[in-house]
């Protein structure tokens, strides 16, 4: 799961050009994601561990001696991590909300 963020503090108008008539922070096949593809992308991934650690769960119990109970607990717990941070994402991102929304203008 890579969570990381580029920090675009400039306009895309004042970027180099550096890619050949694209701004820098652009991709080839797309415009730029930004935050909302970020987190769409960041929530996928941790949908796909949630999965495997419940595909992971069922054929421990299962006893498939392929899958060990190690690695079981691991996945498990890449997913409850990834679940609270999820989570506490949503928790500022409401908070931020509300705060906005509660502004005097």
């Amino acid at each position: 799961m890579n969570l990381r963020l580029t920090p675009n503090t400039m306009p895309v108008s004042l970027r180099p050009n550096l890619q050949g008539g694209r701004a820098a922070g652009q991709v080839a096949g797309a415009e730029s994601e930004g935050f909302a593809g970020a987190l769409k992308s960041a929530l996928g991934s941790v949908s796909a561990a949630q999965n495997d650690a419940t595909r992971l769960q069922q054929e421990v119990q299962l006893e498939n001696p392929k899958v060990s109970l190690e690695e079981t607990m691991v996945a498990i717990q890449k997913a409850q991590i990834g679940f609270q941070a999820t989570l506490h994402v949503r928790n500022r991102m409401v908070q931020a909300y509300t705060d906005i929304m509660n502004m005097q203008v």
